[in-house]
């Protein structure tokens, strides 16, 4: 196992077996549980918006760059086609997004926002505000956090 390098926090491979394993020193349960607690925080501030976590990250895609194509979308938010695609048809009944096939590529799909997905923005420009204050996170802890959490994904990432 690798050591870690860290003075101030004791090496993996020198804790014991009973304390490896145990369930409060594992990351993945603190972010496993944490994003449980942030879902159930988010779900009646985005139910007020008439969306889903989900639909909501692919707002705030859209709200950040318009005219995306369903493949771009997927990169942003980490979703595969079979996930993103379903998403994406409920958006389109909501009236806040639109697909269109490219006309120089009718195998990609391009996304846009509709007035009614565009107008969506101001309403949703509170849910942020409300969920910091719920964190009880100053502004400088909070960007910290995300910044390690970033970190560690992209980490994540290249060891898969």
């Amino acid at each position: 196992m690798q050591r870690m390098d860290n003075i101030n926090t004791p090496a993996i491979a020198d804790l014991s077996p009973e304390r490896l394993l145990c369930l409060d020193i594992q990351m993945c349960f603190a972010l496993y549980s944490a994003s449980l607690s942030m879902s159930k925080i988010y779900k009646p501030l985005l139910a007020e918006l008439g969306l889903t976590y989900p639909q909501y990250l692919v707002m705030l895609a859209l709200w950040a760059q318009n005219e995306q194509t369903v493949g771009e979308l997927g990169e942003r938010l980490f979703l595969d086609s079979g996930t993103l695609t379903p998403l994406l048809k409920r958006l389109e009944k909501l009236d806040y997004i639109q697909r269109v096939r490219s006309k120089q590529d009718e195998r990609r799909v391009i996304v846009t926002l509709t007035e009614r997905g565009d107008a969506l923005r101001q309403q949703a420009v509170q849910v942020p505000v409300q969920i910091a204050a719920k964190t009880g996170c100053t502004l400088q802890e909070l960007q910290s956090l995300n910044e390690q959490l970033t970190r560690l994904r992209s980490r994540l990432i290249a060891n898969l």
